[in-house]
């Protein structure tokens, strides 16, 4: 005996597995704390642009933020390590590029 259709046409079965599809990708972006991937793929230029330097720059902040607290959990003899010094320099340099895009956006 067939199996009865849950869904009336082909059109609706593909939406269907794109709604559920989407929601297991949002779904593994929270399990793993990262943010939402951009819906604005399909905005005008400079909209979509200035949403990415946004998110660009909030990363960015993250990163920074989170690498001085490792930083500072590390013991002061590997902080004046060459892996110490070498980890501050990457900062830094995450920070110029921080400074470098908010003198862009302005």
């Amino acid at each position: 005996m067939p199996q009865p259709r849950e869904y009336p046409s082909n059109a609706q079965r593909q939406a269907a597995y794109r709604r559920r599809t989407d929601q297991a990708r949002t779904q593994q972006l929270v399990e793993k704390a990262l943010p939402p991937l951009p819906a604005i793929s399909n905005m005008p230029g400079d909209a979509r642009w200035t949403g990415v330097l946004r998110q660009v720059h909030w990363l960015l902040e993250t990163t920074i933020s989170e690498m001085e607290e490792y930083k500072e959990e590390r013991s002061e003899q590997w902080q004046e390590s060459e892996k110490g010094w070498a980890f501050a320099e990457r900062i830094e340099s995450l920070q110029d590029v921080l400074n470098s895009l908010e003198a862009m956006s302005g």
